[in-house]
């Protein structure tokens, strides 16, 4: 019993409300991602393509740590956030590549590990998951991509000495976030052969 309640103490509650406000801060980085690539690839104005990617980031940690400290923890919630994670994602790739901002080889690799989440997990449909457990490593990963993002477009949209600090930083996030996103890529793994030994249909 006092381990059940000190588990409860640590996971909060999950609801079935829709309207609460880690909702919404998720949807607003869905509905910024258009505004974002209009911005690099339309206007071609780098400095507030970062601004808004920035502020999309932000709103990653945001709407997690409110959920979490206040309560607010909802199934729709869980649902949203990591399509909203892996459309941020997508969608930056393709514009900081579109942008010459990012080589084709680091898409590659990051698409490459979606690819196989996605096999992955139509693989493991037919034993009952529906999707891939979320973990540490993968949300230290997109963390890391989250931050290496808008600091390699402000430094592409800066000049100077600052402009070589700041992609610096940057890559140096982009390759702990691709790291990290594949380490998480093994872990799953280990995970499916898990479910597969229970139920080896």
């Amino acid at each position: 019993m006092g381990e059940r309640r000190a588990e409860d103490r640590v996971r909060p509650p999950v609801s079935d409300r829709v309207l609460t406000t880690p909702n919404a801060l998720t949807v607003t980085r869905i509905l910024l991602v258009p505004v974002f690539l209009w911005l690099l690839l339309g206007r071609r104005d780098e400095l507030a393509a970062f601004w808004v990617l920035a502020a999309s980031a932000a709103t990653d940690w945001l709407d997690g740590a409110m959920a979490r400290r206040f309560g607010l923890v909802s199934r729709l919630g869980q649902l949203l956030d990591p399509v909203a994670d892996r459309l941020f994602v997508l969608s930056t790739l393709a514009g900081l590549l579109l942008a010459g901002i990012v080589p084709w080889w680091f898409v590659v690799a990051l698409l490459a590990r979606d690819f196989w989440g996605v096999t992955e997990l139509l693989r493991l449909r037919g034993r009952g998951l529906r999707r891939l457990p979320v973990t540490f490593v993968g949300k230290a990963a997109t963390f890391c991509l989250l931050s290496a993002f808008p600091l390699l477009l402000l430094g592409h949209a800066v000049s100077g000495l600052a402009a070589g600090i700041v992609r610096s930083v940057g890559w140096a996030f982009g390759w702990w976030g691709l790291g990290l996103y594949w380490v998480s890529a093994i872990m799953y793994y280990v995970q499916a052969q898990q479910v597969v030994r229970q139920d080896p249909r």
